[in-house]
């Protein structure tokens, strides 16, 4: 019997913070957060990270409060994550050189190296700035609303780059 305790309390233990820091994040900003999608982003053979998305009710709206969280399944530098969001907004069409230039100065800022299981949520609010946590500790904001948005969009909007994750995201 106490080898049973000993591994039921091993294992609550050593559960990632990660595993509830997305949903605790959510209930900050969200209404009544639920779990809308999540998914898996996969680059060839690696598995990158897994995207979960909040939302009021577990219903999603571009102009409501939600939060996307990411735990990440592989080590990357925090400034290959800002230039890859970057290349992404302007995969999409936006093209103001000026405001990219000052977006990706505050990404380079704001997100750190993630190691396999380490989460970055982002939180749209309800004065459309984007929040960013790494798992419960806040790490920065980006208070432009013209940002989220486009941000959001990489996973979420009509032209994501992985229709797939977006559907999944989505509920579907």
């Amino acid at each position: 019997m106490r080898k049973i305790i000993v591994a039921v309390l091993s294992a609550v233990l050593l559960w990632p913070v990660a595993s509830t820091a997305s949903p605790i994040v959510a209930g900050r900003y969200v209404p009544d957060a639920g779990k809308v999608g999540d998914g898996v982003l996969s680059y060839l053979f690696w598995d990158v990270y897994q995207a979960t998305l909040y939302a009021p009710a577990s219903t999603w709206r571009p102009d409501a409060p939600f939060a996307l969280s990411l735990r990440y399944m592989r080590e990357i530098k925090g400034r290959d994550i800002a230039d890859r969001t970057i290349a992404e907004i302007r995969n999409q069409g936006f093209s103001d050189e000026a405001t990219l230039s000052a977006w990706a100065a505050r990404l380079s800022e704001l997100f750190p190296d993630v190691a396999d299981g380490d989460s970055l949520t982002a939180v749209r609010d309800s004065d459309g700035r984007t929040l960013f946590y790494r798992d419960t500790q806040r790490i920065g904001m980006i208070e432009d609303p013209a940002f989220a948005p486009r941000f959001f969009n990489i996973w979420l909007g009509e032209n994501s780059p992985d229709p797939k994750l977006r559907r999944k995201l989505l509920g579907g």
